[in-house]
C-alpha cells in the first residue's frame, strides 16, 4: 500500500511538472506571438503617419530605406504589384494580391499571417494595413518558432523535473507515512470500540471490520464450547458402554445383570449414534452452500410422511398425534424441512405427559405458509425460553438423558429456519405446554 501511494504521488508530480512546462511554454509562445503582432501594428501605424507612403508614383527610393535585419517593409499597389521592398528588388517579386495578409487587408482594412519554416525553426510574422490611397503597407519580422523556443527551455525544464522528482520522492514518503500511520494504529487497536477512525471515510470500513472481528471471536468461542460439549456428551455414553462391557468381560455380572448391562449398552449406543448423526447434520448445515437454488416443496406432503414415521415412538410414549393441513408450496430443501418437522414433533413427544397430545397444523394465511406444533406437555420456564435453541442446552438434564435427547434437536430447527429465511416463535408455560410456530 505504501509503495502504491508513493508511486501515485510521484506520478502525479511528474505529470504535473510536464503539463505545467508544456502548457507554460504554449501560453508564453501565444503571448509572444500577440506581442509581435502588436509591435508590428504599432510600426505600421508609425510608417503610415510618416507620410512616406502617401504617393504611389514617388520615385525617391532613398526615403524608404529601412534596416531589413530589424523589420521588412513591403509596399504593394492596389492591384497586387510590389512597389517597394527593403529586402529584395521589387521588380523581381511576383504579384502579392493573393497573399493571405494582403487579401485580408484589401477586403477588411488589415490582415495578418504567420509562415513557419520547419527547416530553419523560424517563423515569419506578417501584418498588412490598407492605406487611404488604397495601397497596402506590409511589415514582417522573423522570429524563432515554437519548436525552437521549446528546445531552448528543455535543459532548464529537465533540470527542474529532476529536482522536483527528488523533492516529490521526499514529500511522497513523508505524506504516505503520515497517511498510513493513523490507519496502522487503528488496525492495531481494532478491537477497541472507543478508538475513532482517523478519517471519516473509514468509519463504515472500521465498523464492518469490528463487526466481523466480533463475529469471528464469537464464532471461535461457540466452536470451542461446542467442541467441549461434544467431547463431554460423547464421553458419557462411551464411558457407560466401556464400563458395562468390562464388567461382562471379567465375568463380574450374573445372568440377570448381563441382560440389564446389555440393555444399557444398547441404550447408550443408540444415544451415541443419535449424537453423532445430529453433529453430522449440524456440520452439514454450517457448510451449506447457499448458491444452490431452493426448490418448491409441498410442506403438507413432507409433514404427513414425518408424522407417519413418528407414530411408533408416539404410541410407545402414549402420546396422541393430530394433524390438520393443506397443500402448501414453499421454497426449500425437502430433507431439511423433513428434519425440521421431525425434530419439532419428536421434542413434543419426548417432553410430554402420558396420554398427552401433539397437534400439528399447516395453513395458508395472508400468503404465508404457517407450520404450528402444539403440545400439552411439561412446558418451558420463561427464563429458559431464550436459550432452548442453543446447542446442547437442556432445561432438565436428567429428563433429557432419560428420554434419549441429544440437546441438538432445537439447534437444528433454528439453523434450518434461518437458512430458509423463515421466522420462528415460541410460546410456552410450565405444566401447560408448548407451541412453536414457523412462518415461511
Amino acid at each position: 500500500m505504501k509503495k502504491k501511494i508513493n508511486a501515485s504521488l510521484l506520478m502525479i508530480s511528474i505529470l504535473g511538472i510536464l503539463l505545467t512546462g508544456i502548457l507554460g511554454t504554449i501560453v508564453t509562445y501565444r503571448f509572444f506571438e500577440s506581442q509581435v503582432e502588436a509591435d508590428m501594428k504599432s510600426e505600421a501605424a508609425l510608417l503610415q503617419a510618416s507620410g512616406r507612403f502617401d504617393d504611389p508614383k514617388s520615385t525617391d527610393i532613398s526615403k524608404y530605406h529601412f534596416d531589413p535585419d530589424l523589420i521588412r517593409v513591403t509596399w504593394i499597389d492596389s492591384d497586387g504589384t510590389v512597389l517597394y521592398d527593403n529586402d529584395a528588388d521589387a521588380s523581381s517579386l511576383g504579384n502579392h494580391k493573393e497573399r493571405p495578409e494582403v487579401e485580408a487587408a484589401m477586403t477588411e482594412g488589415e490582415g495578418s499571417s504567420v509562415r513557419r519554416s520547419d527547416t530553419l525553426n523560424k517563423s515569419t510574422y506578417y501584418y498588412a494595413l490598407q492605406l487611404p490611397n488604397r495601397t497596402i503597407l506590409r511589415v514582417a519580422k522573423v522570429r524563432d518558432n515554437m519548436l525552437s523556443l521549446f528546445e531552448a527551455v528543455i535543459p532548464s525544464l529537465v533540470l527542474i523535473i529532476i529536482l522536483t522528482i527528488l523533492l516529490s520522492i521526499l514529500i511522497a514518503h513523508v505524506l504516505t507515512r503520515s497517511l498510513i500511520r493513523p490507519i496502522e494504529t487503528m488496525a492495531e487497536n481494532m478491537g477497541s470500540s472507543s478508538m475513532a477512525p482517523p478519517y471519516p471515510e473509514l468509519l463504515p470500513f472500521a465498523n464492518k471490520i469490528r463487526a466481523q472481528h466480533e463475529d469471528i471471536l464469537k464464532s471461535a468461542k461457540m466452536r470451542q464450547d461446542f467442541t467441549a460439549n461434544v467431547s463431554h456428551e460423547l464421553k458419557t455414553p462411551l464411558t457407560a458402554i466401556s464400563g458395562y462391557a468390562e464388567l461382562i468381560e471379567n465375568g463380574m455380572a450374573g445372568p440377570d445383570e448381563v441382560r440389564r448391562f446389555s440393555s444399557e449398552i444398547q441404550k447408550n449406543s443408540k444415544r451415541l449414534l443419535s449424537l453423532i448423526n445430529d453433529i453430522i447434520k449440524l456440520s452439514q448445515l454450517d457448510n451449506f452452500d447457499e448458491k444452490q437454488p431452493f426448490e418448491k416443496v409441498d410442506l403438507d406432503k413432507v409433514a404427513r410422511t414425518c408424522i407417519e414415521n413418528l407414530q411408533m415412538p408416539a404410541a410407545k410414549n402414549r402420546i396422541h398425534l393430530y394433524y390438520e393441513g393443506e397443500s402448501s408450496m414453499v421454497l426449500g430443501r425437502e430433507e431439511m424441512l423433513s428434519e425440521l418437522i421431525t425434530n419439532l414433533v419428536d421434542n413434543a413427544i419426548r417432553y410430554n405427559y402420558p396420554d398427552g397430545y401433539v397437534k400439528i397444523s399447516i395453513k395458508q394465511i395472508d400468503g404465508q405458509t404457517i407450520l404450528t406444533v402444539k403440545d400439552n406437555g411439561i412446558g418451558i420456564p420463561k427464563e429458559h425460553q431464550d436459550r432452548v435453541f442453543e446447542r446442547f442446552y437442556r432445561v432438565d438434564k436428567s429428563r433429557s438423558k432419560k428420554t434419549g435427547g441429544t440437546g441438538l434437536g432445537l439447534a437444528l430447527v433454528k439453523h434450518i429456519v434461518l437458512l430458509h429465511g423463515a421466522a420462528l416463535t415460541l410460546d410456552s408455560a410450565p405444566g401447560v405446554g408448548t407451541t412453536i410456530t414457523v412462518k415461511f
